[in-house]
């Protein structure tokens, strides 16, 4: 856990946002499969084998698009399934900015990417129904998100505060002013 330079930040949220500003709407004709797979701890395979190259993973990871449950690589020639265990990108690292209600927090991604939690990037925690495990995902927009990992998630829990909400009893974070629910106590 450290505290960033403001230069520093505003740098990394820069080069974050505009790599992660593709969104582009194409709509190949050809379609198959990538025979590739993101697994749940963020590393990439293709055909089995683990993809080392970091700046190939960059490229590939501006070409993926999710659609409902599935998930793609698409460039203007062909569109490409991609399987992905759980979220494509893990949290390497969450830092913190200032206290209270004027905390800010920040998450690294495994491809270097920064992301502020807030309302462009809201962080979500889901339940698994059976194993009762925390899911801490932070969203980056076109309906893909950070799976944060569970050392990033005990640290958001060693900064949560009590609250109750509707009649529930939680602990949240605060980021950018807004309460994020972790979980029930």
């Amino acid at each position: 856990m450290q505290n960033l330079e403001h230069a520093d930040i505003l740098e990394r949220l820069a080069q974050t946002a505009e790599r992660l500003s593709y969104n582009a709407n194409w709509n190949p004709s050809h379609e198959g499969d990538s025979e590739m797979r993101i697994a749940r701890n963020g590393r990439w395979y293709h055909q089995g084998g683990e993809i080392k190259r970091v700046g190939l993973i960059k490229l590939f990871s501006r070409l993926l698009r999710r659609e409902g449950d599935r998930y793609f690589l698409v460039t203007p020639v062909e569109k490409l399934s991609i399987e992905v265990e759980d979220a494509p990108f893990v949290s390497i690292n969450i830092e913190f900015q200032g206290e209270g209600d004027e905390q800010v927090v920040y998450v690294t991604t495994n491809l270097d990417d920064t992301l502020c939690i807030g309302d462009q990037h809201p962080l979500v925690v889901t339940i698994d129904p059976q194993t009762q495990e925390p899911s801490p995902y932070v969203s980056i927009g076109a309906s893909l998100s950070v799976l944060l990992q569970r050392s990033d998630f005990y640290q958001l829990v060693e900064r949560a505060e009590k609250r109750e909400i509707d009649g529930r009893k939680v602990l949240g974070v605060l980021s950018q002013g807004r309460f994020y629910i972790l979980g029930d106590y």
